[in-house]
């Protein structure tokens, strides 16, 4: 009787080591790990296109002033549009639709509008008018600043305040300062 159940055995495990593929419980638990690295990685990667998006008005926004600057060196004063600038940008993208407000003689605002407010950021330049301390009175040049909204949000970008003889700042409430 026992070589008989012995026998058996050995024929069982012959038999199911010539068996091959997965079991179902095998593939459950592959595809739940790797439904959970997906989901880890799906928002991270998301982020990072929208970071993408932004970087063209980054871009452009910083253009923008630098050519507002090279601008009132030549005529003493700020545009009000983005094509007497001759950038060769266009004013509306696919994301952003970029736009001139508040020009002053001594001011003047580059606004990006998103056209996905719940997923992009806006963005905001600012040249102005300051005076350089520590040199001859009466020497003024032209300062800059690039502010990006805190979160994606609908309605019109502001957040570039001027301050008379110091220059442009961000508003730190709802625009952080990314650099002049």
């Amino acid at each position: 009787m026992k070589s008989d159940f012995q026998a058996k055995f050995l024929q069982h495990l012959i038999a199911k080591k010539q068996e091959k593929g997965f079991t179902l419980i095998e593939l459950l638990v592959v595809i739940i790990i790797i439904g959970i690295l997906s989901a880890i990685a799906l928002p991270s990667f998301l982020n990072q296109a929208n970071k993408a998006k932004e970087s063209e008005s980054k871009q452009y926004i910083g253009s923008m002033n630098r050519s507002q600057q090279a601008y009132y060196l030549e005529k003493n004063t700020f545009s009000s549009d983005v094509s007497i600038l001759g950038l060769g940008i266009k004013t509306d993208t696919t994301n952003y639709t970029y736009a001139i407000n508040g020009q002053t003689s001594s001011a003047v605002t580059n606004l990006s509008y998103p056209k996905f407010t719940t997923t992009l950021r806006a963005h905001t330049g600012g040249v102005g008018v300051g005076f350089t301390t520590g040199t001859t009175a009466g020497e003024a040049t032209t300062l800059a600043v690039l502010c990006q909204s805190v979160k994606p949000a609908a309605g019109s970008p502001a957040g570039v305040a001027f301050t008379a003889n110091v220059g442009p700042a961000c508003d730190g409430t709802n625009f952080q300062d990314l650099g002049k």
